[in-house]
């Protein structure tokens, strides 16, 4: 039987305020996605989308009540990462806690990523 494990946890934090973002959205919706795209300083930036349906071939990740999405092409990127929220005194929002993160830019927004060491990944599950 071949091994299976959680592309990303979620913390408490993140589960609460994505049960209040499913809450306020229009339609029905069926949970996050998270995926990667090309873009700003440091050439890679998350994006969130809310999804009103489940996305062919993503991986699933199920706490509390929520789903989050995987795109598969980002999960490599998202082995082992940690979906946050915080508030601080002058923004809130989701963080991301990613041992693949090699550099971050400056403006908090885009980030340098490298494909996860999948033995590595494995051997910790």
């Amino acid at each position: 039987m071949a091994a299976s494990f959680q592309v990303l946890s979620v913390t408490k934090d993140a589960v609460a305020q994505i049960k209040s973002l499913l809450e306020i959205q229009e339609g029905v919706p069926v949970g996050l996605r998270i995926s990667i795209k090309k873009g700003g300083c440091a050439g890679m930036e998350y994006a969130m989308d809310m999804v009103s349906e489940a996305p062919k071939g993503d991986d699933v990740v199920e706490v509390d009540g929520i789903k989050v999405f995987v795109d598969p092409s980002a999960t490599l990127y998202l082995l082992g990462t940690e979906l946050g929220f915080e508030t601080t005194k002058f923004r809130s929002g989701f963080t991301f806690q990613n041992p693949n993160e090699v550099s971050a830019c400056g403006c908090g927004v885009s980030v340098e990523l490298k494909p996860a060491d999948m033995l590595k990944a494995m051997k910790s599950n």
